[in-house]
């Protein structure tokens, strides 16, 4: 697929380590991350058919229990085709 957008709702108690935007290269998928407030983007130009992981490093900013955001990949110029994941929550303790 070509032009494709993937958005991750953070949850509340996170806060992303990285706060530069910008183009990044890792297993063979080139992509550009930008953060947002309440939102991790990765913009994709062309992405190849297969399974992908992509981390990126949060800080925990206070205990509680949480739901975690959806994940949301769409393609730009198609945009019938997107899917989501599920909210799951999260715990978190001292």
């Amino acid at each position: 697929m070509e032009f494709v957008h993937l958005k991750d709702l953070r949850a509340g108690c996170f806060e992303p380590s990285g706060q530069l935007s910008g183009f990044r290269y890792r297993e063979s998928l080139m992509y550009y991350e930008s953060s947002k407030d309440i939102s991790e983007q990765f913009f994709f130009e062309r992405l190849p058919a297969g399974t992908y992981v992509l981390e990126y490093p949060v800080y925990v900013s206070r205990k509680g229990e949480y739901s975690s955001g959806i994940s949301t990949i769409q393609c730009l110029y198609a945009p019938e085709f997107v899917s989501h994941t599920q909210g799951e929550r999260i715990l978190v303790q001292e």
